[in-house]
């Protein structure tokens, strides 16, 4: 079962795999890395929901 944050951070990584490869095609850097940064703040909410769902299995 999956929860708000797991789903919400896959969402985010996705976001922001689709504007990393878009800023390197377009050669545009900036894109590129708030790509890195969306993919990676989606990374740490997936992580956290990943941790709310073991604290309530235990």
């Amino acid at each position: 079962m999956t929860n708000e944050n797991q789903r919400e951070g896959l969402g985010h990584q996705a976001k922001g795999t689709v504007k990393e490869v878009a800023g390197k095609v377009t050669d545009n850097e900036k894109m590129e890395a708030e790509g890195k940064l969306e993919k990676a703040g989606g990374q740490v909410q997936e992580t956290a929901g990943d941790i709310e769902e073991k604290i309530k299995k235990d």
